[in-house]
């Protein structure tokens, strides 16, 4: 059997004394698009940082790609791709000037043709010329997404992409999502709070609940015990108890 994707063993952060992801243990097999649901401030983003060497956990490791997210920081980075919620962007550049830029940096070969072939994937080489200052927020979460993906990484990570679009925007992020998945392979995890997204995007689901990994299953046994999006609301409410959330996502 081989080893999966991402593996959590016991892995913990704290700020200030206070525990914010407690002991959390799973693995995401490859090719997965995994979805992480839990409350503002249940550990998410924490987690999202720990897993693509932003931040160093307290206790307790993770594998990613195979390697070490503490002892192989920069073998981890060269296999994962990032988006986070809110993508940073060289305002007064062109979505294109941006994006040589960080192919550049990634030490991509031929940044300029590996941006053009990046931009026609996600159909939208129309923005490549415009400067990205005037862009809308989904606009600037494609251009995040083709800046995660230039150097063709094996793991993708999204923190909370659908935050702040419109239910086209929503749609037009969900199809870009599968396409990186079927037809490239990548796995995919993603932070979201859409429970209709987690039942039409992901392959498996994980709630995470004040730190503690409260529920983990693929997404054919859950829908299956408990039907349609609307159970699935109820069960995720049920399991993220609202109330006493911690002040650090």
């Amino acid at each position: 059997m081989s080893e999966p994707m991402i593996r959590l063993n016991r892995l913990t952060q704290s700020f200030d004394g206070v525990t914010v992801v407690d002991a959390l243990s799973m693995d995401i097999e490859q090719g997965e698009i995994f979805g992480f649901l839990g409350h503002n401030g249940a550990g998410k983003t924490t987690t999202i940082q720990m897993l693509t060497t932003l931040a160093r956990p307290a206790s307790g490791t993770a594998t990613v790609a195979g390697y070490d997210i503490c002892n192989e920081p920069l073998e981890v980075r060269r296999r994962i791709g990032y988006v986070p919620e809110n993508v940073r962007l060289y305002d007064t550049l062109t979505a294109a000037e941006n994006l040589v830029f960080f192919a550049r940096l990634s030490g991509v070969d031929a940044p300029a043709r590996r941006v053009r072939e990046v931009l026609e994937l996600l159909d939208c080489t129309y923005l490549a010329d415009k400067r990205v200052g005037g862009f809308s927020k989904g606009m600037r979460q494609r251009v995040g997404l083709a800046q995660a993906i230039l150097h063709g990484p094996a793991v993708l990570f999204l923190d909370e992409p659908t935050s702040g679009l419109d239910p086209m925007g929503i749609k037009m992020l969900r199809d870009l999502v599968m396409r990186l998945n079927t037809e490239f392979g990548m796995t995919i995890f993603m932070n979201t709070h859409l429970i209709s997204e987690i039942a039409k995007t992901c392959t498996s689901i994980a709630v995470l609940s004040h730190g503690k990994l409260v529920y983990h299953d693929r997404i054919e046994a859950v829908t299956a015990r408990y039907g349609d999006d609307a159970a699935l609301e109820e069960l995720y409410l049920s399991l993220t108890p609202v109330g006493r959330l911690a002040e650090v996502a």
